[in-house]
């Protein structure tokens, strides 16, 4: 079937006479009102001087009103008969107490009556005949402009909001995406059976019907749904998954059936629909009588629609979503997203490859190895390494500089690792010297620990929301698999800290409680997921779900208070060990700590050849791997001894 040559195929909007016709309406009001009151209007006395008069003979007519008394003065004798005399004509405010009004009037000879009835004129007639129609239109317009469709409100809302594209639309190949060649390679695959359908039929094939993309956020997925809107020569239709769901029952599955009526005139053609879970989350996660009646019945129009009696020929279903745990199982059968592509993390190569998409319109200097740079940013995604090459090169600009350097990448890693530099924030001697010890003791216990990666840089500069320094630790690889030595490492290298201002001070602060709640947490998965525990043995505690969101926590099994009370014991231990280790660790290096803290408090960073040389000279305590490989610290050694002395 034929695309349209136009790049975004959508419906043009309607004229918005609404407003138009609401401006119009407030003109002929205020004239309504305005016009009248170009006419003099007579001088106001007060009540009690219209009493008088009327009893002194001098009134000669009155016009009581509701709320206004207009008289007129009888002419005066005196004046000369040749001269013409205007009639004066005054007004006051009626007292409605006052009842004897009527006959002082009859009693002083006064002509008395009621005023005629207003008349405002052509204008006035023509205003009340037109001024509600006005209104009701004007309502009416402004309603449509609201709505944004071609009709009023009940015949458009169960229309699908999907956006259509033609070939090339959205200005994105496959060449602007980077790092997810898997991902790239099966979609594809689906373009390529869209523009040659025969290459596949012939030897029976059938192509996917639904393409199911998974992954953190920032990894790509929706830059992949675009990839494709701009390599497919076919239709290519774009919807979120929350543009389904309304208050009303019924109007979600209206909109998935107007959607695939629309796809079907197209075929073939792509659907993409975004952030999938806010469709279609599990219907068990209700309960057996409660759960949302208006999603599900927009989840069940979905599956009907995908895989129903009616054959949906020449359709593919491309969806995102960062939550697969919650998706209905419905959902991922095969026959509805019979492929499940998972838009993971990219690798070293990968992130290289990205940051040279990233940086094609970057004027880079030629001292930036992007390479180095791939290996300095472990777990960073697609939308961070962007976010990285942008802060680069806001830094250069600020600095009037004509590239980018690769100082300025390193400044915008640690911005981004964390966050920006608090220059007002001023610690005062005893918090900095107090940062300082902590910040080397991370250093020391990390630099003897296995798998941890090179320390990069001391700073006691503070940054971020709650960082008043940090110790930047880089993995020499990129790394998959941990090991039970590596964890208790890291376990201990978290408490090293904390062990500095023990051994220092003699007492501990507040800094470390950040690096106690991920010490604790590492050591909680080790033993509930890991199955790391000699005591408790291979047995999960936790039911582990592929899920990319950062801060979930696998729901626990059932266990009885016994089991959990070990687990908690088991957890306790590992953190104690590690905690005794980084002490011991530390009094061994004792000389080294002060000295280096000493330097770090004099020139705040310390970082590069000179932290390294320093860092070299530490020395581990005896027996220390053993406990790396086995966990325990026998009574009586000398580690033991040098922990709890």
């Amino acid at each position: 079937m034929p695309v349209e040559t136009n790049n975004k195929l959508r419906a043009p909007r309607p004229r918005q006479f609404g407003g138009g016709l609401l401006v119009l309406f407030t003109v002929l009001l205020l004239l309504n009102f305005i016009i009248p009151s170009f006419g003099s209007r007579p001088p106001q006395i007060a009540y009690s001087d219209f009493v008088t008069q009327v009893q002194a003979g001098k009134v000669g007519q009155a016009l009581i009103g509701a709320d206004r008394i207009e008289f007129t003065l009888k002419p005066d004798p005196a004046a000369e008969p040749s001269q013409p005399q205007r009639p004066q004509i005054y007004s006051t405010t009626p007292l409605a107490i006052d009842l004897d009004l009527p006959k002082i009037l009859r009693e002083n000879g006064v002509e008395f009556g009621a005023p005629p009835p207003s008349n405002n004129g052509w204008i006035g007639t023509v205003l009340s005949w037109v001024i509600p129609p006005l209104i009701f239109f004007g309502i009416w317009g402004w309603l449509l402009n609201r709505q944004g469709g071609g009709g009023p409100a009940s015949l458009t809302v169960g229309k699908s909001k999907a956006r259509i594209y033609s070939e090339g639309s959205t200005g994105v190949k496959f060449t602007d995406v980077a790092g997810v060649d898997e991902a790239k390679a099966e979609l594809q695959e689906i373009v390529d059976f869209l523009r040659n359908a025969d290459k596949y039929t012939r030897l029976g094939a059938k192509i996917p019907k639904g393409v199911l993309l998974v992954g953190p956020p920032g990894t790509g997925k929706t830059l992949l749904g675009k990839a494709i809107a701009g390599e497919a020569s076919v239709p290519f239709f774009s919807i979120s998954g929350s543009e389904f769901i309304e208050l009303f029952v019924g109007v979600g599955a209206s909109r998935v059936r107007d959607l695939f009526d629309q796809a079907k005139q197209k075929a073939p053609c792509i659907v993409f629909i975004d952030e999938l879970d806010a469709l279609g989350k599990s219907r068990a996660q209700g309960g057996m009588f409660g759960g949302n009646d208006e999603r599900e019945q927009t989840l069940n129009q979905l599956l009907t629609e995908m895989d129903g009696f009616e054959a949906n020929t020449g359709v593919i279903l491309v969806a995102a979503t960062n939550r697969p745990e919650v998706l209905d199982p419905a959902l991922r059968r095969p026959g509805r997203f019979d492929r499940q592509v998972v838009v993971d993390r990219p690798d070293k190569i990968g992130r290289e490859a990205i940051l040279n998409v990233h940086a094609r319109n970057v004027k880079l200097a030629e001292d930036v190895d992007l390479g180095a740079i791939a290996v300095r940013t472990p777990g960073f995604v697609g939308a961070d390494l962007a976010n990285l090459v942008n802060e680069a090169a806001l830094l250069a600009a600020r600095n009037e500089r004509q590239s980018v350097l690769m100082k300025d990448f390193a400044e915008a890693i640690e911005r981004v690792v964390a966050g920006l530099e608090k220059k007002s924030r001023v610690l005062n001697e005893m918090e900095k010297k107090v940062v300082a010890y902590h910040e080397v003791g991370h250093a020391i216990v990390g630099a003897l620990m296995p798998g941890a990666g090179k320390v990069e840089k001391i700073s006691i500069v503070p940054r971020g929301v709650g960082a008043l320094g940090y110790t930047l630790q880089l993995p020499e690889e990129d790394r998959f698999l941990m090991a039970e030595d590596e964890i208790r490492g890291r376990i201990a290298t978290l408490l090293g800290g904390r062990s500095a201002e023990e051994l220092i001070f003699g007492k501990v602060s507040t800094g470390a409680s950040d690096d106690i709640q991920k010490a604790t947490d590492l050591a909680e998965r080790s033993v509930t997921l890991y199955g790391m525990s000699d005591y408790l043995g291979p047995i999960a505690f936790e039911k582990q779900q592929m899920q990319f969101l950062d801060g979930y926590q696998s729901p626990r099994r059932a266990v009885s208070p016994k089991v959990t009370e070990e687990i908690d014991k088991e957890v306790k231990d590992i953190v104690d060990r590690s905690h005794h280790v980084a002490l011991a660790i530390l009094d061994q290096n004792r000389n080294l700590l002060e000295e280096t803290a000493q330097e770090l408090l004099n020139r705040e960073v310390l970082e590069g050849e000179s932290l390294r040389e320093r860092l070299n000279k530490a020395t581990a305590p005896a027996e220390m791997d053993t406990w790396l490989l086995s966990g325990k610290l026998p009574e009586g050694t000398a580690l033991m001894q040098a922990t709890l002395g």
